[in-house]
């Protein structure tokens, strides 16, 4: 599992603190991994496993908060970037690897991104959303 984002810039730390609440929660058969972003290497990180979900904080609008879906491939539209999205990084695993984890994204919803350590109250309810979905279907996803 990947969680993607940055702890001194607020709801950005989604990713890392969905991660943090599986780690203290006890969870087991995850390997955890924090990333800032995603770049190339992560597409040699994922070809080791079955299955695989990248963990990060969207603007998107979702009706729980959050969004549980699969991450289908789409080749990189710059690979001179220094981030690429899960969508690439799956792409560049098919196609240097000749691997085909199955990858999912949840993406939790964030408001703030400025520089601070704290939360919005908004992204916290959110996060147990996502925390309190997975844990339920924790089975289906093992």
């Amino acid at each position: 599992m990947l969680g993607i984002g940055n702890s001194s810039r607020q709801d950005d730390a989604l990713g890392w603190r969905f991660l943090d609440f599986l780690q203290t929660a006890g969870v087991s058969g995850f390997d955890l991994e924090y990333r800032y972003q995603l770049q190339v290497e992560d597409a040699e990180l994922i070809s080791g496993y079955e299955k695989v979900f990248f963990v990060d904080a969207t603007t998107e609008v979702t009706e729980k908060g959050f969004y549980l879906r699969p991450c289908e491939t789409k080749s990189p539209d710059d690979l001179t970037s220094h981030s690429l999205s899960p969508e690439s990084v799956n792409f560049l695993c098919r196609s240097i690897f000749g691997k085909k984890p199955e990858c999912k994204i949840i993406g939790i919803g964030g408001i703030q991104f400025e520089l601070g350590k704290e939360l919005t109250s908004q992204a916290e309810r959110n996060l147990c959303n996502a925390q309190d979905f997975f844990i339920e279907h924790l089975f289906t996803y093992i």
